[in-house]
């Protein structure tokens, strides 16, 4: 099968996907061990920094020395912004509850897109989407039925990083005419920026050395590596044809929350992650037959 677009087949992007997809679920996992010896602006400082040394020479190399213009500042700073919040969001309930769990409900986003796409950008929802929103919002409630091992205040942190993924989903439609390459520096650069001013108030260096920074250079390893081999894939396929691997992420996750924190889904709660992953694969399978 190859890429319209492209006329690259997918084999030759689909490795680099299900790499991202590992480097990804990893760097949600080494700051699930990370968040309880440092504080959480320190760990999502480390993986943003780390994503801008990657992300930053590859855009000058693509993109030349004017990479970093934008016609579209507000947008470029308001959608990073939304990208920081989600992360911080997410890591921050992955201090209290398990990967493989609180990664199905970042899966929300899908919910929450349908529900602000008219109210934002006077897009309405096809049946399909509403269809599947419906039914990953179902896989939710699943998950977070009284008794699961994820009821708990901080899933709050999570439907909130859902909504802000959301958001930030949202604004990155409004910024297709841009250059890829602006649009990847300032996803790093803006949140390496706010936590940077905000260390010298969170930072205990001598904790820090006593623990060592070693995990935090594997951090920022992880994300530059997971963001690059993304978008090396979107590069050699299109985003439907890659869309229904995406689901590969909550495998990953039970896996590491398994092997790395002895956590493993009940069974209905591996049903509720099961509607989510099929409501979202269903929905990709959709929309690429129906192009």
């Amino acid at each position: 099968m190859t890429d319209a677009r492209t006329g690259h087949p997918l084999r030759h992007a689909l490795p680099l996907f299900v790499l991202a997809g590992c480097c990804l679920s990893s760097l949600d996992a080494t700051a699930k061990y990370l968040v309880r010896d440092h504080s959480l602006l320190v760990v999502v400082w480390a993986r943003y920094a780390g994503q801008m040394i990657v992300v930053t020479p590859y855009a000058w190399h693509r993109g030349g020395a004017g990479f970093w213009r934008t016609r579209k500042l507000r947008l470029q700073l308001l959608r990073s912004l939304f990208l920081l919040l989600a992360t911080l969001g997410f890591w921050g309930g992955l201090r209290y509850l398990p990967l493989a769990e609180a990664s199905s409900v970042t899966f929300l986003a899908p919910t929450f897109v349908v529900l602000l796409s008219w109210p934002l950008l006077h897009e309405r929802a096809t049946r399909a989407r509403q269809i599947a929103s419906t039914v990953g919002f179902i896989g939710i409630l699943v998950l977070l039925r009284p008794g699961s091992a994820i009821l708990h205040p901080a899933v709050l942190l999570l439907i909130g990083a859902a909504l802000a993924n959301a958001l930030y989903q949202l604004l990155t439609r409004k910024l297709l005419d841009e250059s890829i390459h602006a649009t990847l520096f300032y996803s790093a650069s803006v949140g390496t920026l706010v936590l940077t001013l905000g260390l010298p108030f969170t930072v205990d260096l001598d904790h820090l050395l006593a623990v060592g920074i070693g995990p935090l250079v594997l951090l920022g390893v992880l994300a530059g590596a997971g963001h690059w081999c993304m978008t090396q894939a979107y590069l050699r396929a299109s985003a439907s044809l890659l869309s229904p691997f995406t689901y590969l992420q909550i495998l990953w996750a039970t896996a590491f929350g398994y092997l790395l924190f002895g956590q493993h889904p009940d069974r209905l709660s591996g049903l509720g992650m099961a509607i989510v992953a099929a409501s979202g694969v269903g929905l990709a399978l959709w929309e690429r037959r129906t192009r």
